[in-house]
Parts: structure tokens; sequence; C-alpha cells
């Protein structure tokens, strides 16, 4: 990866001796600001990442540069060592623990290639005729978060964390493989209720599957005994709350990237694919369904129909279940969510039985997505239909929809 761009180390005092580490492993030139110039010193410098160090005379202008930072039109990485109080809720905590700082240049890497594939979304951007914009609501709103825990703060954390993200629980480390093998999944919470044995040995499973490398990993209840390659791993204890706000701005940053990758996939797709959920847009999943009707019904085969339908106060489950289709269907099968809160879903080449077989396995894995606050619960109601040879692309969806109620009771 190139580097576009200096970094920009902010401080009241003399340089430390990790930012020579910076050095050594390329990440350079590294140009020095003290808090009163920060903000004007973003703008001038154009950083690629900012690294600051809280150690005093910072409070009067940390919100000006956390501004300055965020007004940038491209994504700029805040990283802040060592901080003891609170943080704007850009910037990434990082505890240095000793003076090692291969942690640092890998966390501040895996910062930058979220800027770099920003920077490509934002150049191919007008590639496309049908037009895509990136959400411009706060990532984090759409994140999920796999806490993995069963002690007594179990329930205080998913309540904390659920009032930002949605929360996927699991009492077991089989549970949570799962989970992270079913879902698409922003940050892993480990509490307490595992030894420091268990704990070490799902943190090494998770650095050595280059699926969840960059994954944000917090873990609570106790310190880790090995050295694990995880850019995005913390060891953060005290109460919920606490550890909610210093979690969310790697799960937000992780759920950015995810959403650029989406959108870069949408790109691809010419406009056709939605960045927020990964399936078609309605408008191309009616082109393609009514194409598929057809083909079927010329050629002969099997076309099955999967409607899910969830609570309309329940927006949340719609995307968590469009997520998870994106993920789990077969390539040959196509969905959208609808307007209307739902989520419909095409099986080419398969009969009503193996439909309504494979609909419920999908529907079993929605079912265990919950979040923190109190909201309508996430279980769908599925319908499930199969063309027939007097059928057209109305009939059938028009079927599915009335199959809704009988569905229901």
């Amino acid at each position: 990866m190139s580097q576009a761009g200096p970094i920009l180390f902010v401080s009241n005092t003399p340089r430390p001796a990790y930012v020579s580490g910076l050095d050594e492993a390329r990440l350079f030139p590294v140009i020095d600001s003290d808090w009163t110039n920060a903000a004007s010193a973003v703008a001038q410098v154009q950083p690629a990442a900012v690294l600051a160090s809280l150690s005093g005379g910072h409070e009067a202008h940390l919100a000006g540069v956390a501004k300055a930072i965020a007004d940038q039109q491209l994504y700029l990485p805040f990283v802040a060592v060592d901080t003891q109080g609170a943080l704007p809720h850009t910037a990434l905590p990082f505890s240095l623990r000793g003076a090692n700082s291969e942690r640092l240049v890998a966390r501040l890497r895996a910062a930058m290639r979220v800027r770099t594939l920003h920077a490509t979304v934002l150049r191919r951007l007008p590639e496309v005729t049908t037009p895509i914009s990136l959400p411009d609501t706060d990532p984090a709103r759409d994140a999920t978060v796999l806490l993995i825990g069963r002690g007594s703060a179990y329930p205080a954390l998913s309540v904390a964390l659920g009032e930002r993200t949605g929360v996927v629980g699991a009492l077991s480390i089989e549970a949570a493989a799962k989970h992270l093998n079913t879902r698409d999944i922003d940050g892993v919470v480990l509490a307490e209720g595992f030894s420091a044995r268990v704990a070490d040995a799902f943190v090494t499973v998770l650095a050595e599957d280059t699926r969840f490398r960059n994954l944000p990993v917090i873990v609570t209840a106790q310190q880790l005994s090995i050295q694990h390659d995880l850019p995005n791993l913390e060891l953060i204890a005290g109460d919920p709350a606490r550890i909610a706000a210093a979690a969310l701005p790697l799960i937000r940053q992780h759920a950015f990237e995810a959403q650029l990758s989406r959108t870069l996939r949408s790109i691809d797709a010419g406009g056709w694919l939605d960045p927020r959920s990964g399936l078609l847009t309605p408008e191309a999943f009616g082109r393609d369904f009514t194409k598929a009707v057809e083909q079927t019904l010329s050629r002969g085969g099997g076309l099955s129909v999967a409607r899910f339908a969830f609570d309309p106060r329940n927006p949340r489950a719609q995307l968590d279940a469009a997520r998870i289709l994106s993920r789990l269907m077969r390539q040959m099968d196509f969905g959208a969510a609808q307007k209307d809160g739902s989520v419909i879903v095409v099986f080419a080449e398969t009969d009503f039985r193996t439909a309504h077989m494979i609909a419920r396995r999908l529907s079993a894995v929605m079912r265990h997505t919950s979040n923190g606050k109190r909201e309508p619960r996430s279980e769908p109601v599925v319908s499930v239909d199969s063309l027939s040879p007097s059928d057209t692309a109305k009939t059938l969806l028009s079927r599915i929809y009335a199959d809704a109620p009988r569905a229901a009771s």
C-alpha cells in the first residue's frame, strides 16, 4: 500500500521513542505539531493519518482538531495513544503497552487501508450512470457487534452496545464461531466468563483467519498472555459504558470499510446493487425477476420465491436480514430489500420443497439478531411459493404477498 501523505504527530511533549518506529516501518514523513496549531496543520499538511498523544494541554484544542479531521472529504484516521479521559467519537483509542511500536504501525496501516478504499470509491463513483451515493448516516448505526460472555456484566454490556449498534449475543465460543461464519460482523467484544487460556485460543483463531484479520476485537475481562497479530485488538477494562464508548470508533471504522466494499461492488455492477444491503436495488430486482420468470417458462425448470416480512417498527431487522441473505444465498439466487420492510429472494432452479427448506434455514439465522434496546422481535414471517405454468412475474409476486397473512397464522 502506498502512503498518500505524511503522518501528523500531535503532542505538547518531545517526540516519544515509539514514533521512531514509524520511520523504521517506512511510514514517513512524520510531521510534528503541538495542540495549539494542530487544527490548522490538518488543513495545511493534508496528512494520511493523525497520531495524537493526549499527555496534557490538549483539552482546549481536542474538539477543534477532531472537527478539522471530520471535515476532510476523504476519511482521515485519528489515532489517540494511551488516553485516559473521554475522546471524540471519531478517535481510535490505542493502548501502547510498552515501547513496542509494531502494533501501532499495524493499527495505522489498517486505518490507512480504509482511507485508500474511500479514495478508490470516490474516484470511481462517476463511472456509473445509475446514481449511487454513500449513506450519510453514521456507519456505526448499521454495524453489528458480536458480544460473547456469560458473566454479570453481559446484560449491561448488551444494552450499552445496543444503544449505538446492532448486537448479536453468544454465551459460548462455539455459538460465536457460528455467527462469525454466517453474518457480517463489525466487531467482537469478548467479555467475562472465560479463562485466559480460552480467550487466548479464541483470539489466536481470529488472528490466523484472514477473514477476521482487521476485525476490531475488544477483550474486557483479562490480560492476554500471547502476542496476537490483530491490528485492531484492544484490552479495555471498566464499566460497560466506558467499554462501549472505547470500542465504538474501531467498530465504526470497520462498518465504514464494509460499506465502502459494498459500494465498490455496486459500482462494478453498474449501480444495480444497493450499497447498504448488498442485495439488488428494487428496480434491478424487478427487471431480473421478470426476465427469470420468462426464461423459466420458456425453457422449463423450477423457480421459487421467498418473502421475509418484518415488523415495520423495526427497520434494523430488515437490514440485518438483507446482509445475511447477501452473504449466505447461492450465487445463482438474487434478492432485494423492499420498500414495505420485507426482503424477497428468488431461488433459481429450485422446487417448492427445497426453497421452503432453504428459507427456513435462513430464517433461523435471522432470528438470533437482537439489539440491546427493547425493539420488536426480529423474527421474520416467511412465505414461499413456486412458479406454475400459468404464472407471470406479477401473479407470482402477488401470491407471495397474499401468502404472508397465512404464513403468520
